[in-house]
């Protein structure tokens, strides 16, 4: 990573494809889980520590938000330090919330803390539209006074109170923007229809940690009791699923045999089900997966991603390579974000036959991918191409690699660590050299 927020949109990854991956890595925490936490430290005042932080850009963008609203907050190798004492501002600023929509977690701890947040609508990948109507419903049942404008939403409430509140889709960030905010609510809040991934389950403990009276997480109905107040703590986050079931995944397309540790596999059973069907062979102990693969994978008649516990649309295009090499016709259904096909041109450019019906991908497996410059369109489409060029013939240039950094420490050093041959490489630092 280069070290400044946003990336460097000119990096590109190389990769030399069609060699099995090997070898054994430790997964790092869990981007999905962390950025909650972060935001959630601003509901105590004081200095605490988060263990088992990856080093991404997204981070990167919380840390700043942080900072500029008051905080002291810094990474030290897998560790964030932060001192929220010295938080003075309830305003999320603009630039840096456009870059990232996991911002909008910062909504529930600011209202809860100082009564008011002012924020802007947030940015990140462009995977289909992603409303924060139930972030705002739900608050407003907790007292909060909306007022919006063409780019900038106010929220205001003198004090918090808890109150019985449905989601219409169980949001995991409308699920845990309502968590934190009714932490310091008063009386009792009940969210009903929630979201219940393990990011879901990990803000729980860690709210809990800082004192709070929250249970429920990992089932659809949350109850939180509102205290007077939490203290700072020190908290270690999961590991990261979606980084765990990359490597799965990318394993089972070169046919190789790869050993991940650190790692939960309970967090991963949907997934584990399709690698069975495609006939790819899994093994798991303690917080130890092994995945193995020797053929060509077998074609899974129908995958639909939805909500936790079901197949998660964070892992469908990493699939879908899988499944483009696979012998036979599969079927990918997405329910979660219309505009998550976008990685389906650049897989076509590398061969594969794929072809898409409004929310349907109907891919019928090739022998092998060619290596091609492709680009990568959103976070996991960017994983999903590194997965394809591993996998490939030949050479395979990924572009705008900044989406895969908000995800992926390094990507390239965790495929180089199991055999795989592919480097980070930045044009313009490359002409400068040769000037």
């Amino acid at each position: 990573m280069n070290g400044k927020l946003g990336g460097d949109t000119l990096d590109k990854l190389v990769i030399e494809g069609g060699r099995p991956l090997s070898g054994s890595i430790r997964i790092h925490g869990a981007k999905n889980a962390a950025l909650p936490i972060m935001a959630a430290s601003l509901l105590a005042e004081g200095k605490m520590q988060l263990r088992n932080v990856p080093r991404l850009l997204d981070i990167d963008v919380m840390l700043g938000i942080l900072n500029r609203l008051g905080c002291t907050a810094s990474h030290r190798d897998d560790t964030i330090i932060v001192d929220s004492g010295g938080a003075d501002s309830s305003h999320v600023p603009e630039d840096l919330m456009k870059q990232m929509r996991s911002s909008i977690f910062l909504m529930g701890p600011l209202l809860a803390r100082f009564g008011e947040v002012c924020i802007y609508q947030p940015g990140g990948c462009a995977i289909g539209e992603r409303k924060i109507d139930l972030h705002l419903r739900g608050l407003q049942a907790l007292g909060a006074v909306i007022e919006e404008n063409d780019h900038q939403i106010w929220c205001r409430a003198g004090k918090l109170r808890g109150n019985d509140i449905h989601l219409d889709f169980p949001s995991v960030g409308a699920t845990e923007n309502i968590m934190m905010a009714a932490a310091l609510a008063e009386g009792t809040t009940v969210i009903t229809n929630a979201a219940r991934e393990p990011e879901i389950q990990d803000l729980q403990h860690f709210l809990v940690a800082m004192g709070a009276d929250v249970i429920g997480a990992g089932t659809d109905t949350i109850t939180i009791r509102g205290v007077d107040s939490l203290a700072p703590c020190d908290y270690e986050i999961i590991p990261d699923r979606i980084v765990a079931g990359t490597a799965l995944i990318a394993a089972a397309a070169t046919r190789g045999t790869v050993t991940l540790t650190h790692c939960n596999p309970a967090h991963l059973t949907s997934l584990f089900h399709v690698l069975r069907r495609a006939g790819v062979q899994i093994g798991t102990c303690d917080d130890i997966i092994t995945v193995s693969s020797s053929g060509r994978p077998k074609a899974v008649e129908r995958i639909v991603t939805s909500p936790y516990p079901s197949f998660p649309t964070d892992l469908q295009s990493q699939v879908m390579v899988l499944l483009s090499l696979a012998d036979g016709l599969s079927l990918m259904k997405e329910t979660v974000f219309e505009g998550r096909f976008k990685h389906v041109d650049e897989l076509v450019r590398m061969g594969a036959d794929i072809s898409v019906d409004l929310n349907s991908a109907f891919i019928r497996g090739v022998p092998r991918l060619y290596g091609a410059t492709v680009e990568a369109t959103d976070l996991r489409a960017g994983a999903a191409l590194v997965i394809a060029g591993l996998a490939a013939q030949g050479r395979t240039v990924v572009e705008q690699i900044h989406h895969i950094d908000r995800g992926y420490d390094r990507i390239e050093l965790m495929f180089q660590r199991l055999g795989g041959v592919m480097y980070r490489e930045n044009p313009a630092l490359k002409q400068l050299d040769l000037a």
